[in-house]
């Protein structure tokens, strides 16, 4: 039997290119979609087996909305993130969010159609290489911010001082001084550089 695909992608050379790719090795591609909401409501409809999801998306709902939506419905497929850069933060997030796993946008055939089927039949897929960052950040205690300490957060990893950053937020130096120390504890980081790292790992940034 088939595995059904539905490819959801806001490029549509992107689209047809991986649509090309799966078909040539027999998957059935049963819809292309560019945007998080017509794949929702196309799985609702056609039920598919597997869907090949970017994790960004433009405007609207991303790949990890689009998962969590996905994965809410009677007869939810499998998702399998597809992503640019090996330390998107948003990997975490979606894998979090019930995807099967994740691959490079540059991987092989071969490990593209590996992937599909062992997403079809309910296994874990990582992107090769991939195993060991994820998994730790997976494991990682889960780290809560308040909004204040994530907008700071946001603007120490854009290289912004203590004085910018109180500029930038209409707050006292003294408070931002505060807010980092907070999220230095919170991250279990030694410095701004440590506290960004750490961030980005748990996919935070």
């Amino acid at each position: 039997m088939s595995i059904r695909l539905l490819i959801v992608d806001d490029h549509p050379v992107v689209r047809a290119g991986i649509r090309a790719v799966v078909e040539a090795r027999g998957f059935e591609v049963i819809g292309e979609l560019g945007t998080g909401e017509e794949a929702v409501q196309a799985a609702r409809e056609l039920r598919p087996d597997v869907v090949l999801c970017d994790l960004r998306l433009g405007d609207g709902m991303d790949g990890v909305a689009t998962t969590a939506a996905l994965r809410t419905l009677p007869e939810p497929p499998a998702v399998l993130i597809l992503t640019t850069f090996d330390h998107d933060a948003q990997i975490v997030r979606a894998v979090e969010a019930g995807a099967a796993g994740y691959l490079l946008k540059e991987v092989g055939v071969d490990v593209i159609s590996r992937a599909i089927v062992d997403a079809a039949a309910g296994s874990v897929v990582l992107t090769p290489g991939g195993d060991e960052r994820l998994v730790a950040a997976l494991r990682a205690p889960r780290v809560e911010l308040t909004p204040r300490e994530q907008e700071v957060l946001v603007l120490v990893a854009e290289g912004l001082s203590n004085r910018e950053i109180a500029v930038a937020l209409f707050v006292g130096e003294a408070t931002v001084k505060t807010h980092v120390v907070h999220l230095l504890e919170k991250l279990n980081a030694d410095s701004r550089t440590g506290a960004v790292s750490a961030a980005r790992r748990r996919g935070l940034l």
